[in-house]
């Protein structure tokens, strides 16, 4: 149902904390314009968990009205079970083509009720879902157990592997085979997932990098390897800023410099300052300087 890269789009904001709307129009259509394949709003690096229902329901809108054709889904990011269905359902209502769920990230659910509230929510939505698997961030293990449960149900068509180790993916392709669409979420390891069996990518960098990313995404594809590793060894100082607590500060001071756009947060977070913000600004200027020509694919 869906493959290729899916950007986790970042939530822009005015300097009043409103949503910027006209802001979040400009740069989801530079990611469209360079070619990916859908979107992916509400999630941790959209600072869905500091969003209102309402708003994450209005970033929604804007990505679906820049979209076109392309699949939009929502994340689907609550403690309990019966808010992560109000959310599912409010979802569908607003026209989602699916949801990303997330297990319950304040109490670590056990196998048997991961299985259960992931079901209920999608049974909620009643669309199609990918399943976040990201036991580093959230702690819960969405295990091969659990995958086995949950393929019984049509509604699970993709899975979001996040869990840091790349061996889970090619674990779930010899269990499973093509029976879920297989993304990576881990941006500095997405060469080695996408060569090893995931056809899609949940990318961070693509935010401020969308055409250095599809064309990655599109070498590794055609099996160029010998001209995807040199983008890749480019961008992985980049990359590796998507893996870390400040992922959000991070990949929005790199828009910062590379799209001419801003990096206001919502609080509790606050922009990057100080000894971090230069480090972190050393490895983008560095990157920018040296920005490859991109192979035509």
């Amino acid at each position: 149902m869906w493959s290729g890269i899916f950007p986790a789009v970042t939530t822009k904001f005015t300097e009043n904390d409103a949503l910027d709307h006209k802001e979040m129009e400009r740069c989801f259509g530079l990611q469209i314009d360079a070619g990916v394949d859908g979107f992916v709003v509400g999630g941790s690096l959209g600072e869905g968990p500091m969003l209102s229902a309402e708003e994450k329901l209005d970033v929604f809108k804007t990505a679906r009205s820049v979209a076109g054709s392309r699949p939009v889904l929502m994340t689907v990011f609550e403690a309990g079970t019966r808010e992560g269905a109000a959310a599912a359902k409010a979802a569908a209502k607003a026209g989602a083509d699916g949801l990303m769920v997330v297990p319950s990230p304040i109490y670590f659910t056990n196998p048997q009720e991961t299985v259960t509230t992931l079901k209920a929510m999608a049974a909620a939505g009643g669309l199609p879902v990918m399943i976040y698997s990201n036991r580093m961030a959230y702690r819960v293990d969405v295990t091969g157990e659990c995958l086995e449960e949950l393929a019984k149900d049509d509604l699970f068509v993709a899975i979001k592997e996040s869990s840091d180790d790349i061996r889970r993916t090619i674990d779930i392709v010899n269990q499973f085979g093509d029976r879920f669409d297989l993304f990576t979420g881990v941006d500095n390891l997405a060469f080695e997932a996408l060569t090893t069996g995931a056809i899609g990518w949940v990318a961070g960098v693509v935010t401020s990098l969308p055409r250095e990313t599809v064309v990655l995404y599109q070498l590794i594809k055609q099996k160029r390897y010998d001209e995807a590793l040199p983008l890749y060894r480019w961008m992985r100082p980049l990359l590796d800023l998507d893996v870390s607590t400040y992922l959000v500060q991070n990949l929005k001071l790199i828009e910062v410099h590379a799209i001419q756009s801003n990096d206001r947060v919502r609080l509790p977070r606050q922009p990057l300052s100080g000894e971090r913000r230069a480090q972190v600004e050393k490895i983008v200027k560095q990157a920018l300087a040296t920005r490859p020509a991109l192979p035509k694919i």
